[in-house]
């Protein structure tokens, strides 16, 4: 097993580097881009409509799309598996990063 999957990291700081390794594929950094947008767009129709539906959509939009970019594109297992709250956060500073062009996609 890489050493990565067992590590405990004291710090987001600390972690946000390894994800980032995770995330060499291009690929699988735009699905997570287009479904962090779409898992977005959800959560908005959600607060218009209070139709608990949209939240679902969101979970399945986010996910789906980034674990596809993993198991298919980057061939490794999602952060969200072993470190599920540092990855929700590394989720969408990626996604910051990405939209105000200080990573690539």
């Amino acid at each position: 097993m890489p050493a990565a999957m067992k590590r405990e990291y004291a710090s987001f700081r600390e972690f946000y580097p390894v994800y980032l390794g995770e995330h060499s594929n291009r690929t699988c950094r735009e699905l997570h881009f287009a479904g962090s947008t779409l898992a977005m767009i959800c959560l908005a129709a959600l607060l218009l409509t209070g139709n608990l539906w949209w939240l679902a959509a969101a979970l399945l939009s986010g996910y789906g799309f980034a674990w596809t970019g993993h198991f298919f594109f980057e061939k490794n297992q999602p952060a969200t598996f072993r470190h599920p709250l540092y990855s929700f956060m590394g989720d969408w500073v990626m996604y910051w990063q990405m939209l105000t062009g200080q990573a690539s996609f």
